[in-house]
């Protein structure tokens, strides 16, 4: 097989021919056939009716082809399909310059184009063809002309990098005698074009605190604005890869529609207006600004969650029923109650068979023997004296047993008072706890829990962030939030990256223990964004996937976002509060309240009887 070098050999001395509209139209139609596109081709020219034959005979046995005149309306404006149309274009046609001067950049962006003249077919003054048309860099635009020294056509391609640049040409290859020779090594042209020629592209810049703009690059005050120092030095990066320069502007919000006017401001509104090229600062993804701006990679893995100190484990169950697990209770329950039955028919065999007498107890009864069974599991000893041998054996072997039963019982409370809960694990668990919530003081914090209508993440502003006259007073700043995560019983939510740098410098060892985290925003990570159709867009996005692959995307991450912080302090003493003892001292109070009950109800009952009996008496006297 010849090489591309021989091949132009062979074409620049090859035996001359003239070319003719006939070899104009077959190498159009063999570039089509070389570009191998899923395309549909669609021609708008003046062309007479035996040219439109001859290019659809050359054209039809692999491709569909339409006609149609040099008319605006006939450009594929609402074609769901626009990236598969490919236009033909003869500049020769009258209104030719006209109708690709009203293309505009979008069709530029997404049509492939093949432009040809039959009048002038000189490259050099074709290529001032161009100079007023929005050719940018990413548009896909052929144009055919007769080369100096070589015999047949050449084929090219045009561009510009911005409007007030020139028209630069890339030659693609060359046809002579239906063969077209391809030079490209490197077919995709955002690869090929990625040299800007240190074009000045305008970034916007999101700074919420004015001592950012100081810090941006020394990686101080890592926790003050991480996202945008961390795009900010991305961007930097990307320059530098496309070998271009940077002028960056400021502002102080991403950027939000406003309900009355529906403008956006901030970062959306300069990228909207054409007052800068990228949005140099990452921002989340939302239905309203999909249609604003093109989001293009992934840049900051910004992990904002509800982050809070586990709460002790008597604040979400009660510690007095855990210790054993249900079958434990029921045979504890079952011990006792069979205990105090066997008692009974022991002391009451004991009463009516032997002499053995139970000094001023009159008769023994179930409920004074299982009360006796209940006070001796609780280590409180019995009021009645075992006086025969069976008794005195029954009442040893519950001891003994209820010993070990009250030892394991009383270490597992100690044990499970100093433990942390892991109850909390979803949005509704958090919702229905007793912890206070709160949320750093930032513009996409106050957006999302402001906007929010799913209905338990809706409640959870409401009912536990919002004050009774509607104020916002649940948005604070970091390092007051953190410090109240510290003292505990408290969800803040926060970027965890920046959470966990003031958490590692400000928390004791055994205070980094027992950190959960719960999600609330239900969206993907903030994406890098540029001007809706820039004609930079693939550049910007494959220029970003290198840094993400060539591992810089990564350092710069870890080198501003810090990680959970380790437990490796323990744990520390945990004095015992009125929440442990809450359950005990509820049932203290309703079984004081129930005894209460009862002897107001016996005094009442015993008066009544002693009025009945005076009654009686005082009746019998009369009739006696």
């Amino acid at each position: 097989m010849r090489s591309p070098a021989a091949i132009l050999v062979l074409l620049a001395f090859s035996k001359s021919v003239v070319a003719s509209t006939s070899d104009l139209i077959t190498a159009t139609s063999d570039l089509i056939q070389c570009l191998k596109l899923p395309t549909q081709v669609s021609v708008l020219s003046c062309w007479n009716e035996s040219d439109k034959l001859r290019f659809w005979r050359e054209i039809n046995s692999y491709k569909t082809v339409r006609f149609f005149s040099e008319n605006q309306g006939n450009l594929p404006w609402n074609d769901p399909h626009q990236h598969q149309n490919l236009l033909m274009i003869d500049a020769g046609c009258p209104k030719s310059k006209e109708l690709l001067q009203s293309a505009g950049q979008l069709l530029y962006n997404r049509v492939k184009w093949i432009v040809i003249n039959r009048i002038n077919l000189n490259c050099t003054k074709f290529l001032k063809f161009f100079d007023d048309l929005q050719v940018m860099i990413s548009n896909e635009v052929y144009y055919i002309c007769e080369a100096d020294g070589f015999q047949g056509f050449a084929i090219k391609q045009v561009y510009r990098l911005s409007l007030t640049t020139e028209v630069i040409d890339e030659t693609f290859g060359f046809w002579n005698k239906g063969m077209i020779v391809n030079l490209q090594n490197i077919k995709q042209s955002s690869v090929r074009r990625r040299n800007l020629n240190g074009l000045k592209l305008r970034g916007s810049v999101v700074v919420t605190h004015n001592e950012t703009l100081k810090h941006l690059e020394d990686y101080r005050e890592k926790h003050v604005d991480t996202i945008t120092k961390m795009n900010y030095i991305l961007t930097k990066h990307l320059a530098q890869d496309l070998n271009a320069t940077l002028k960056f502007s400021y502002v102080n919000s991403w950027g939000y529609r406003h309900p009355e006017t529906g403008k956006f401001n901030g970062m959306i509104d300069e990228l909207k207006n054409d007052l800068a090229d990228l949005g140099a600062t990452a921002l989340f993804m939302t239905a309203d600004r999909i249609k604003e701006i093109d989001y293009l990679s992934m840049t900051t893995q910004s992990r904002v969650k509800f982050i809070f100190r586990s709460p002790k484990l008597s604040f979400t169950d009660n510690v007095f029923l855990l210790p054993f697990s249900a079958s434990v209770w029921i045979c504890i329950i079952s011990f006792i109650v069979i205990s105090g039955v066997l008692l009974l028919i022991i002391m009451k065999v004991e009463l009516r068979c032997t002499n053995v007498r139970y000094g001023n107890v009159i008769r023994p009864n179930v409920m004074d023997t299982v009360m006796n069974m209940f006070g001796t599991s609780c280590q409180q000893g019995s009021y009645l004296e075992p006086k025969s041998l069976p008794a005195k054996c029954l009442i040893l072997l519950s001891l003994i047993i209820l010993m070990f039963l009250y030892a394991s019982y009383s270490a597992n409370i100690v044990a499970l008072i100093q433990s942390p809960s892991n109850k909390i694990r979803t949005l509704e668990d958090l919702l229905n706890s007793r912890l206070g919530t709160g949320a750093e003081d930032t513009v996409y914090n106050r957006y999302y829990f402001m906007h929010e209508t799913e209905p338990i993440r809706k409640a959870i502003y409401d009912r536990k962030m919002r004050t009774r006259d509607g104020a916002d007073s649940s948005f604070i700043p970091l390092e007051k939030g953190i410090e109240r995560v510290r003292q505990g019983l408290y969800a803040f939510h926060v970027e965890l990256g920046v959470c966990y740098k003031v958490i590692s410098e400000t928390f004791q060892e055994d205070e980094k223990c027992g950190l959960q985290e719960i999600e609330y925003l239900n969206i993907i990570e903030p994406y890098y964004a540029v001007q809706k159709n820039s004609s930079i867009r693939e550049l910007v996005r494959l220029s970003l996937f290198r840094l993400r692959e060539f591992g810089i995307q990564d350092r710069e991450h870890s080198m501003l976002y810090s990680r959970k912080p380790t437990c490796s302090g323990g744990s520390s003493f945990i004095p015992v509060s009125i929440v442990d003892v809450w359950p005990a001292l509820t049932l203290l109070t309703w079984a004081s309240g129930f005894a209460g009950g009862l002897l107001a109800g016996e005094t009442i009952w015993a008066r009544i009887r002693a009025r009945r009996d005076l009654a009686e008496v005082a009746n019998g006297d009369f009739c006696g």
